[in-house]
């Protein structure tokens, strides 16, 4: 045949325009797709051009990539009225553009309430009653875990949450197999009745997280430990489950429990440029993981203004910085209180 005696350079020429094309292709459907993923996000909940927005799983919220975690740890370094302090906080998130507070205790859930009061609608929420949910036995049904779950809405003032988050034990395989059930038909039940737009739960214990993913396609969204030593497992991992079903996954502790830093998070603390750029470091390593959103407790607006600024910095650290932060969180792993040493167990996730 006559290509036969086609020309290696003319096979080359030709070969190379047929690549040409299809990775033209290619990138023209990823500039669609990207496209497509800018247009919904742009219609999230405080949307601001310069912060960074994710799609969380099944849920198809937009949720900015860092938010505000429930805890406010060492708040008392304030000296501010402390309604006055999250109102403050609150408010901020909002100008910034994070969007989204995990409220996990019943002192969370009413200090949130009150600082969104007027604007609730303006912001996405999470619910738990950690104190009065499967942690403690007498919440392991999901009769129980309903009249819990009501009483904290009521309480709150609450017409709704966005997301109900049971808190389940840090080793979530102590729960038996009934209670997993318990668990997802409260969730389920919830969100039937419209008290719950989207339905999920937080543990320490992987496997058991892996486990709850991959059998009940009716969660949403995981809440786990992912630190700035934390990891993808190589094989078998969590992130694994997350992409199959396309569950959201909220990343906790992403300073260690504050065992990252120096100074005490007071405004004139002389440690605070340092812990600053330490928390900077962090924030940009757990976003190089496209599939978590880091959830860090923030105790003023610098803080607030600090997290942003990581977002938008250069995402990926370079051979110094990398070699710092391991040594930084080396350090955190050998400070870590007796409460907190279940975090090494998250290191490969």
């Amino acid at each position: 045949m006559k290509d036969k005696n086609l020309s290696r350079r003319k096979f080359i020429q030709q070969t190379s325009l047929v690549a040409a094309g299809t990775v033209a292709g290619v990138l023209a459907s990823n500039r669609v797709f990207a496209k497509a993923e800018n247009s919904a996000a742009r219609k999230t909940l405080c949307y601001n051009e310069n912060m960074e927005y994710r799609r969380l799983g099944k849920t198809n919220l937009w949720i900015s990539a860092v938010c505000l975690g429930g805890h406010w740890k060492r708040i008392n370094v304030m000296k501010q009225d402390f309604d006055e302090n999250r109102r403050e906080v609150v408010s901020r998130c909002m100008d910034v553009g994070i969007n989204y507070i995990d409220a996990c205790c019943r002192s969370e859930v009413l200090a949130y309430s009150r600082a969104l009061k007027g604007r609730r609608d303006k912001m996405f929420m999470a619910l738990s009653y950690c104190g009065k949910e499967v942690r403690d036995e007498k919440y392991r049904t999901a009769k129980k875990l309903m009249e819990s779950f009501d009483s904290l809405m009521q309480e709150s003032k609450q017409e709704y949450t966005d997301l109900w988050r049971i808190t389940c034990h840090e080793p979530g395989g102590r729960h038996s197999f009934n209670t997993s059930c318990e668990i997802v038909e409260a969730l389920e039940k919830a969100k039937k009745q419209g008290k719950a737009r989207f339905i999920g739960f937080s543990s320490h214990d992987r496997p058991w997280i892996k486990f709850m993913i991959e059998y009940f396609p009716q969660i949403e969204v995981v809440l786990f430990p992912y630190t700035a030593k934390s990891k993808e497992m190589p094989g078998d991992s969590v992130f694994d489950a997350l992409k199959k079903c396309d569950v959201g996954a909220f990343g906790i502790k992403p300073f260690a429990s504050n065992s990252l830093f120096k100074g005490t998070s007071a405004p004139d603390d002389p440690n605070g440029q340092e812990d600053d750029r330490r928390a900077r470091l962090a924030i940009r390593y757990i976003l190089c993981n496209p599939r978590i959103i880091p959830i860090p407790g923030l105790v003023s607006l610098h803080q607030v203004d600090n997290v942003v600024r990581a977002v938008k910095e250069r995402r990926e650290l370079d051979v110094a910085e990398a070699r710092e932060l391991k040594q930084l969180m080396d350090e955190s792993w050998a400070k870590l209180p007796r409460h907190y040493q279940f975090l090494k167990n998250w290191e490969y996730v």
